[in-house]
Parts: structure tokens; sequence; C-alpha cells
């Protein structure tokens, strides 16, 4: 038997989605909201993984699930920063409270 059971990796998970989850909804800074979303995201995939590891059938579904959320995060990622630096230009600041796109 695997010295970590399924609990260890839903653990890990769940540690990681909620740190994500304290940074999105503490931090004012984008940048830092941005790496948070990022750590949720990546909790997720911990967790999608170990139930595809111990799952009784032998599939990938979770791995490719994995790896199509690595792949969505990555173009979030880019499109976010791209877009933060445009308000950075503008703006000066990349304060989540600061930032207001109606005006």
């Amino acid at each position: 038997m695997d010295a970590l059971a399924l609990q260890h990796y839903l653990l890990l998970s769940a540690g990681l989605f909620a740190v994500g989850l304290v940074g999105v909804l503490a931090k004012r800074n984008v940048v830092v909201i941005l790496m948070s979303i990022e750590l949720m995201l990546n909790g997720v995939n911990v967790a999608l993984v170990a139930f595809s590891r111990y799952s009784p059938v032998d599939e990938l579904a979770g791995h490719i699930f994995a790896i199509f959320i690595i792949t969505v995060a990555a173009a979030e990622v880019a499109i976010g920063l791209a877009i933060l630096l445009t308000i950075f230009a503008r703006r000066n600041t990349v304060d989540a409270a600061e930032i207001n796109l109606l005006k």
C-alpha cells in the first residue's frame, strides 16, 4: 500500500484551496489575487489527480482534466496580466479597490 493515502492528498488539496481563497478574499493587489486564483486551481488539480490515482477504474480522466485546467490557467494568467499592465499604464496602480473601469 502507498505511504500516502487519498486523505493526505485531499488534505493537501483543501489546504491549497483554502490558502488561495484567503488570498483572493483578503488581498487588494490584483497580482496577488491572480496568484491566489492559481493556487486554488492547483489545489483542484491535486484533488483530480489523487482521485484519478486512487480510482478503482484505470482511467486517466483526472490527469486529463488537470492538464486542461493548467492550460486554461496559463491562458487566464496571460490575459489577466496583459489587462493588468494596460490598467497600470493608465492608472499607475494595481490595487483592486482603486481600479474603477467605469470612469
